[in-house]
């Protein structure tokens, strides 16, 4: 028998104001879940010094994790529509704290591939699912504003990560890193399954009786038919999310797996100042997001126009480090820094855009599909940085390489504007 979707049960009378506690349960789940991630990039120059790592192998350790999700977001998003959020996400952190907690008996760098991996496979289910969860409590006109905040959990956990597990493995070795991953992950699976609840009657109050106008640019004409499940991409509003998704992926992949050796390398700053720049940047990261993501609740340019502007940012960004200016450790934390505001940043209003383009009733596949395309960025982008890296002995040819991907992205983008974009609303055919 196929169990029903997590929810409140009947008589349940649990207030609107529980929201909080869901988008607050929601935002530390994804921070633990992401902890140790987020901290490899940091912990780039005791994990070489430790393994005699190269560049390149480095980067694997990044894109090793996001292979599984290649399929797992798909399969995530399925679970998620079909058994509600609670156990599905649950189980998810569950894995991750297992894997890196099983990890602290790992030999070398094969082993730590092996761990990396599995936890990649637990992670599937944290991005979809903390979005849906977030999508289904909050009213559209305050969901943008959520859904920074609860994405803040990545960058935030990031911040954590590069104040905490460089100076742990340093220390105390890589694996001890692992098993504080392994406990921080464990936290946000307690956390999440013992206070999610899906909202007593369905949607969010303000969504009914009268469904609330899409973004701006996603126009909408009719009542939808079922809409195909990879006939969605191709879908304009789609299309804007997925090019704009890649290539802003690649630039994050790229503040991950080169910052912290920039600063090392290029610019000479000891490991103290070198970690406050990287805390600082995936700061900025959480800021952007939730501020981001508010801008997008209220600009007239629909929530699009927030993840636009952070790719022109983030080729301003990308340009200083690329040239000589940001040889200086100064240039250097301020253009990392505002490469963490918008490079990390647009993340926010644009899972809330993508989140209001899905189709009803297919929400956490949505999600899940055009995740799931990014991934392959995802996974390519860290090793071919660090090929890069390796094979010219600088920085510029990888600066430069974002730079490239971000611009014809931003153009491609361009063309696919609000008055072709007709989103998932408009009918598709099957």
């Amino acid at each position: 028998m196929t169990p029903a979707p997590d929810s409140p049960g009947p008589g349940s009378t649990a207030p609107p104001p529980y929201r909080w506690v869901v988008l607050g349960a929601a935002t530390f789940t994804q921070a633990a879940s992401c902890f140790f991630v987020q901290g490899i990039g940091p912990m780039a120059v005791p994990l070489r010094q430790a393994l005699d790592l190269t560049a390149t192998q480095l980067g694997l350790l990044l894109s090793v994790t996001q292979l599984v999700p290649l399929v797992g977001l798909l399969a995530a998003g399925e679970l998620l529509d079909r058994y509600g959020e609670r156990w599905v996400v649950g189980i998810g952190a569950g894995v991750v704290a297992a894997a890196l907690l099983a990890g602290g008996l790992a030999q070398g760098y094969a082993s730590l591939l092996a761990v990396l991996l599995v936890v990649g496979a637990g992670y599937s289910t944290a991005q979809p699912g903390g979005s849906k969860s977030v999508a289904v409590w909050f009213a559209p006109e305050q969901r943008g504003l959520a859904m920074g905040v609860r994405q803040a959990g990545l960058p935030l956990g990031g911040a954590l990560a590069a104040a905490v597990l460089p100076a742990v493995a340093t220390a105390y070795g890589w694996r001890a890193a692992l098993v504080v991953g392994g406990l921080t992950a464990l936290a946000g699976a307690t956390a999440f399954t013992a206070l999610y609840r899906r909202p007593p009657t369905g949607p969010p109050p303000a969504a009914a009786p009268a469904p609330a106008p899409p973004p701006a640019d996603v126009d909408v004409q009719a009542p939808p038919p079922p809409v195909h499940r990879l006939g969605m991409l191709r879908e304009p509003a789609l299309r804007r999310a997925v090019l704009s998704g890649t290539s802003m992926v690649s630039v994050h992949s790229g503040i991950g797996v080169l910052g912290a050796l920039y600063l090392h390398e290029v610019t000479s700053l000891a490991a103290g100042p070198a970690a406050a720049v990287l805390v600082a940047t995936q700061g900025a990261g959480a800021l952007g997001r939730i501020a981001l993501a508010a801008w997008s609740d209220r600009s007239r340019g629909g929530r699009f126009r927030p993840v636009r502007t952070s790719m022109i940012a983030a080729l301003a960004g990308l340009a200083a480090l690329a040239t000589p200016l940001g040889h200086s450790p100064w240039a250097a934390a301020v253009a990392l820094t505002w490469l963490g505001f918008f490079g990390i940043g647009w993340y926010g209003p644009w899972v809330a855009y993508l989140a209001e383009a899905a189709p009803p009733g297919r929400t956490g596949f949505a999600l899940g599909l055009v995740m799931a395309v990014n991934q392959v960025a995802v996974i390519l982008v860290p090793p071919a940085l660090g090929l890069l890296l390796d094979a010219t002995g600088g920085f510029t040819a990888a600066w430069a390489a974002l730079a490239a991907v971000t611009a014809a992205a931003l153009a491609a983008t361009a063309h696919d504007g609000r008055g072709r974009g007709r989103g998932l609303r408009r009918a598709a055919k099957p």
